[in-house]
Protein backbone atom coordinates (compact mmCIF):
# COMPACT_ATOMS: atom_id res chain seq x y z
CA UNK A 1 0.00 0.00 0.00
CA UNK A 2 1.45 3.47 -1.08
CA UNK A 3 1.78 5.59 2.02
CA UNK A 4 1.26 9.56 1.09
CA UNK A 5 2.93 11.67 3.71
CA UNK A 6 2.97 15.44 4.29
CA UNK A 7 6.51 16.34 5.57
CA UNK A 8 7.10 20.10 6.49
CA UNK A 9 9.60 21.75 4.41
CA UNK A 10 10.60 24.67 7.18
CA UNK A 11 9.34 25.33 10.62
CA UNK A 12 6.69 27.70 9.00
CA UNK A 13 4.64 24.49 7.98
CA UNK A 14 5.21 23.83 12.11
CA UNK A 15 2.67 24.83 14.42
CA UNK A 16 3.93 26.11 17.87
CA UNK A 17 0.64 24.09 19.55
CA UNK A 18 2.38 21.23 17.78
CA UNK A 19 5.99 21.87 19.00
CA UNK A 20 4.07 21.61 22.91
CA UNK A 21 2.65 18.45 22.40
CA UNK A 22 6.00 17.02 21.29
CA UNK A 23 7.47 18.75 24.20
CA UNK A 24 5.35 17.85 26.86
CA UNK A 25 6.01 13.82 25.92
CA UNK A 26 8.55 12.38 28.20
CA UNK A 27 9.87 9.71 25.88
CA UNK A 28 13.73 8.26 26.43
CA UNK A 29 13.57 5.63 24.03
CA UNK A 30 15.19 6.93 20.15
CA UNK A 31 12.21 4.37 18.61
CA UNK A 32 9.38 6.13 20.41
CA UNK A 33 10.94 9.79 19.71
CA UNK A 34 11.28 9.42 16.23
CA UNK A 35 7.43 7.70 16.08
CA UNK A 36 5.73 10.37 17.81
CA UNK A 37 7.94 13.41 16.08
CA UNK A 38 6.06 12.06 12.67
CA UNK A 39 2.77 11.86 14.13
CA UNK A 40 2.87 15.27 15.31
CA UNK A 41 4.60 16.91 13.13
CA UNK A 42 3.61 14.95 9.68
CA UNK A 43 0.27 14.85 11.24
CA UNK A 44 -0.64 11.52 10.51
CA UNK A 45 -1.89 8.29 12.97
CA UNK A 46 0.65 5.94 14.71
CA UNK A 47 -0.72 3.06 12.76
CA UNK A 48 0.54 4.68 9.63
CA UNK A 49 3.90 5.75 11.02
CA UNK A 50 4.34 2.25 11.88
CA UNK A 51 3.68 0.92 8.33
CA UNK A 52 6.47 3.11 7.15
CA UNK A 53 9.96 1.91 6.15
CA UNK A 54 12.43 2.20 8.95
CA UNK A 55 15.14 3.68 6.73
CA UNK A 56 12.76 6.26 5.66
CA UNK A 57 11.20 6.83 9.13
CA UNK A 58 15.23 8.31 10.07
CA UNK A 59 15.39 9.95 6.92
CA UNK A 60 12.13 11.79 7.59
CA UNK A 61 13.05 12.34 11.10
CA UNK A 62 16.63 13.75 10.09
CA UNK A 63 14.99 16.20 7.59
CA UNK A 64 12.94 17.65 10.58
CA UNK A 65 15.66 17.79 13.17
CA UNK A 66 17.85 19.88 10.37
CA UNK A 67 15.20 22.47 10.42
CA UNK A 68 15.68 22.93 13.62
CA UNK A 69 19.47 23.24 13.47
CA UNK A 70 19.57 26.88 11.91
CA UNK A 71 20.28 29.97 12.74
CA UNK A 72 16.19 31.82 13.23
CA UNK A 73 15.84 35.37 12.30
CA UNK A 74 13.37 37.72 13.96
CA UNK A 75 9.74 37.83 11.61
CA UNK A 76 8.23 40.85 12.31
CA UNK A 77 4.78 39.92 10.83
CA UNK A 78 3.02 36.94 9.23
CA UNK A 79 -0.62 36.08 8.04
CA UNK A 80 -2.55 33.60 10.33
CA UNK A 81 -5.76 32.87 7.99
CA UNK A 82 -6.88 36.06 7.10
CA UNK A 83 -5.38 37.83 9.80
CA UNK A 84 -1.87 39.34 9.75
CA UNK A 85 0.12 39.35 12.94
CA UNK A 86 2.80 41.52 13.80
CA UNK A 87 5.65 41.33 16.20
CA UNK A 88 5.50 44.76 19.02
CA UNK A 89 7.04 47.17 17.07
CA UNK A 90 9.49 48.82 20.52
CA UNK A 91 9.34 45.84 23.52
CA UNK A 92 10.17 49.39 25.44
CA UNK A 93 6.81 50.84 25.06
CA UNK A 94 4.84 47.15 26.68
CA UNK A 95 3.05 47.96 29.84
CA UNK A 96 4.11 46.29 33.05
CA UNK A 97 1.74 43.40 32.91
CA UNK A 98 2.61 42.26 29.27
CA UNK A 99 6.18 42.31 30.21
CA UNK A 100 5.39 40.42 33.53
CA UNK A 101 3.03 38.28 31.65
CA UNK A 102 5.67 37.60 29.20
CA UNK A 103 8.81 37.19 31.72
CA UNK A 104 6.60 34.60 33.50
CA UNK A 105 5.64 32.53 30.45
CA UNK A 106 8.67 33.00 27.52
CA UNK A 107 10.69 29.98 29.66
CA UNK A 108 7.68 27.79 29.88
CA UNK A 109 7.27 25.44 26.99
CA UNK A 110 3.83 24.64 28.34
CA UNK A 111 2.83 28.12 28.16
CA UNK A 112 5.40 29.54 25.63
CA UNK A 113 1.63 30.54 23.78
CA UNK A 114 1.04 33.05 26.56
CA UNK A 115 3.89 34.82 25.72
CA UNK A 116 3.79 34.73 21.96
CA UNK A 117 0.38 36.43 22.65
CA UNK A 118 2.45 39.25 24.61
CA UNK A 119 4.58 39.62 21.27
CA UNK A 120 2.75 39.22 18.71
CA UNK A 121 -0.67 40.94 18.30
CA UNK A 122 -3.36 41.46 15.17
CA UNK A 123 -2.31 44.22 12.82
CA UNK A 124 -4.76 47.00 13.19
CA UNK A 125 -3.38 49.21 10.73
CA UNK A 126 -0.88 49.22 8.07
CA UNK A 127 1.26 51.44 6.04
CA UNK A 128 3.66 49.88 4.06
CA UNK A 129 6.24 48.63 6.59
CA UNK A 130 4.88 50.21 9.54
CA UNK A 131 2.01 49.15 11.47
CA UNK A 132 -0.02 49.46 14.30
CA UNK A 133 -1.25 46.65 16.56
CA UNK A 134 -4.57 45.58 18.36
CA UNK A 135 -4.14 46.37 22.46
CA UNK A 136 -3.09 43.04 24.31
CA UNK A 137 -5.40 40.77 25.07
CA UNK A 138 -4.49 37.87 27.74
CA UNK A 139 -7.98 35.89 26.80
CA UNK A 140 -7.02 35.10 23.19
CA UNK A 141 -3.51 33.48 24.17
CA UNK A 142 -5.08 30.08 22.76
CA UNK A 143 -4.44 31.28 19.10
CA UNK A 144 -1.11 31.44 19.47
CA UNK A 145 -0.49 27.60 19.32
CA UNK A 146 -1.21 28.14 15.63
CA UNK A 147 1.38 30.52 15.51
CA UNK A 148 4.19 28.89 12.66
CA UNK A 149 7.01 27.86 15.12
CA UNK A 150 9.70 29.96 12.45
CA UNK A 151 8.11 33.25 14.45
CA UNK A 152 8.12 31.81 17.69
CA UNK A 153 11.60 30.63 17.38
CA UNK A 154 13.03 33.78 15.93
CA UNK A 155 11.21 36.00 18.69
CA UNK A 156 12.72 33.49 21.69
CA UNK A 157 16.23 34.27 20.53
CA UNK A 158 15.71 38.04 19.46
CA UNK A 159 14.09 38.34 23.21
CA UNK A 160 17.03 36.10 24.42
CA UNK A 161 19.38 38.57 22.89
CA UNK A 162 17.30 41.86 24.26
CA UNK A 163 16.34 40.19 27.62
CA UNK A 164 18.79 41.63 29.97
CA UNK A 165 18.37 44.97 28.36
CA UNK A 166 14.95 44.98 28.59
CA UNK A 167 14.60 44.45 32.13
CA UNK A 168 17.30 47.43 33.08
CA UNK A 169 14.87 49.68 30.83
CA UNK A 170 11.88 48.61 32.47
CA UNK A 171 13.17 48.88 35.50
CA UNK A 172 14.54 52.85 35.06
CA UNK A 173 10.98 53.34 33.89
CA UNK A 174 8.75 52.45 36.71
CA UNK A 175 7.98 54.15 40.07
CA UNK A 176 9.94 52.80 43.37
CA UNK A 177 6.99 50.94 44.55
CA UNK A 178 6.43 48.97 40.64
CA UNK A 179 10.32 48.69 40.55
CA UNK A 180 10.18 46.85 43.83
CA UNK A 181 7.81 44.62 42.82
CA UNK A 182 9.67 43.75 38.93
CA UNK A 183 13.04 43.01 40.86
CA UNK A 184 10.71 40.65 43.52
CA UNK A 185 9.65 38.77 40.27
CA UNK A 186 13.14 38.50 38.90
CA UNK A 187 14.38 37.34 41.75
CA UNK A 188 11.96 34.96 42.76
CA UNK A 189 12.67 31.64 40.50
CA UNK A 190 15.77 29.98 42.42
CA UNK A 191 18.91 29.33 40.78
CA UNK A 192 19.67 33.05 39.08
CA UNK A 193 22.11 35.58 39.58
CA UNK A 194 20.58 38.47 39.35
CA UNK A 195 18.94 38.80 35.87
CA UNK A 196 16.10 37.75 34.42
CA UNK A 197 14.67 34.84 35.39
CA UNK A 198 13.85 33.57 31.80
CA UNK A 199 17.01 34.25 30.29
CA UNK A 200 18.08 31.01 31.97
CA UNK A 201 15.05 28.92 30.83
CA UNK A 202 15.54 30.45 27.69
CA UNK A 203 18.55 29.23 27.31
CA UNK A 204 17.25 25.96 28.21
CA UNK A 205 14.83 26.41 25.77
CA UNK A 206 17.40 27.00 22.91
CA UNK A 207 19.37 24.19 24.00
CA UNK A 208 16.97 21.98 23.66
CA UNK A 209 16.29 23.23 20.21
CA UNK A 210 19.64 23.05 19.19
CA UNK A 211 19.05 26.54 18.38
CA UNK A 212 22.13 28.50 17.76
CA UNK A 213 22.68 32.49 19.23
CA UNK A 214 25.71 33.03 16.84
Amino acid sequence: MELKLNIPNSLNEITLGQYQEFEKLDLTNDSMVHLKMIEIFCKVPELVVRNINAIDVTEICDVINNMFDTKHQLINSFKLGKQEYGFVPNLDDMSFGEYIDLDTFIGDTENLHRAMNVLYRPIDLRQGNRYTLKEYDPDTNETAKDFPLDAVLGAIVFFYSLGKDLSLTMMNSLDKANQETLAQHLISHPNTDGTTASLQSLTEILQSLNISLS
